[in-house]
């Protein structure tokens, strides 16, 4: 039997994606149940979370179902993930016995492992994650690797509660200052369910060097043919700003210069403007607000404009609750 995983929305069509966030919306209606009794959910965390972690273990919970969590190289025995490879080094088992093992164990595995920020060529092919959906036999859920699905699923129902009808909504998905260069997994992710949703889908940022990678920027010109949206890429700030309906925010790091931030500093620094306030706002059409969280206040946007009732980033985190409990039970559940 083929297993299904849920890796990323691109393996997913527009009316199992419409169908997800349905079922999401009934369990924000009635957040008990008992459709993950007796199921248990292996969480494995290679890097930091908090809402990612607590919305996965509470949902899971919530359905009668149990989570347990992992951090391989902490609590659990770090994980070799070459093939081949002469283990005389510091990791202690091979993906493939961990997975396998795992799925003996549990009825679903979760994943988080974000890029190394050495190698781009490395990195986006997403080794860690496909390692975990090669060798288990049970279904994978990406809890944020190069993409993150869970987010964009939350995102897209927060946008729906707000907004209704998405079709031809614009879009801009903006490029923020921070301090360091960060994972472009959000950015994908945000790029991919905004196109895939049928929205007028801007992408601004500083210069081109700040582009996504040509995977999702083609995945996303796919997803607005096929949904009759569109997608263009500005770094004309109040070109891109005026008449928006929804104004999403995230840093990422530049894919010319990963591994090497050095290069990317003067461009990043000189960046700073791309602030979202309430000046830029003020040119919207009444535009909604959010970021996936954590967000540096005044940084990345200023008090003002997260204080007030256009931003959504709290409905948005609260739904990961519900997304998740939505593809769990969708992948493992009884309904």
């Amino acid at each position: 039997m083929t297993i299904r995983h849920f890796l990323t929305t691109q393996d997913y069509s527009r009316s199992e994606i419409d169908e997800l966030l349905n079922h999401a919306a009934e369990f924000k209606r009635s957040p008990e149940g008992q459709q993950l009794a007796g199921k248990a959910v292996a969480l494995l965390f290679f890097n930091p979370s908090m809402r990612t972690r607590t919305s996965f273990e509470l949902g899971a919970f919530q359905l009668g179902g149990h989570a347990v969590v992992l951090a391989p190289g902490k609590d659990a025995w770090p994980i070799e993930f070459e093939v081949g490879t002469v283990m005389d080094g510091e990791t202690e088992e091979h993906i493939a016995e961990v997975a396998q093992v795992l799925s003996r164990y549990a009825d679903l595995i979760a994943v988080r492992a974000f890029p190394k920020f050495q190698d781009w060529s490395v990195d986006r092919e997403d080794r860690v994650l496909k390692a975990f959906a090669r060798y288990a036999t049970v279904p994978v859920i990406n809890m944020e690797t190069i993409t993150h699905p869970c987010q964009e699923l939350a995102h897209a129902m927060a946008l729906r509660e707000h907004l209704g009808d998405l079709q031809n909504k614009k879009y801009v998905l903006t490029w923020t200052y921070h301090p360091k260069p960060l994972n472009t997994a959000v950015a994908n992710s945000a790029l991919l369910i905004a196109t895939k949703l049928g929205m007028d889908v801007t992408l601004l940022c500083p210069s081109p060097d700040f582009v996504l990678d040509e995977r999702y920027m083609a995945y996303g010109e796919e997803n607005a043919r096929q949904n009759g949206g569109s997608l263009q890429v500005s770094h004309n700030i109040e070109e891109a700003y005026r008449g928006a309906d929804v104004v999403y925010a995230k840093s990422w790091g530049a894919l010319p210069f990963f591994g090497r931030w050095e290069g990317e500093k003067a461009i990043r620094e000189a960046s700073k403007h791309f602030i979202v306030d309430e000046a830029k706002m003020a040119l919207t059409n009444n535009a909604l607000f959010s970021h996936c969280l954590p967000l540096r206040r005044n940084v990345k946007a200023t008090d003002a404009v997260m204080d007030s009732p256009a931003c959504i980033a709290i409905d948005e985190a609260e739904n990961r609750l519900h997304v998740q409990k939505a593809v769990m039970v969708a992948l493992i559940g009884q309904r």
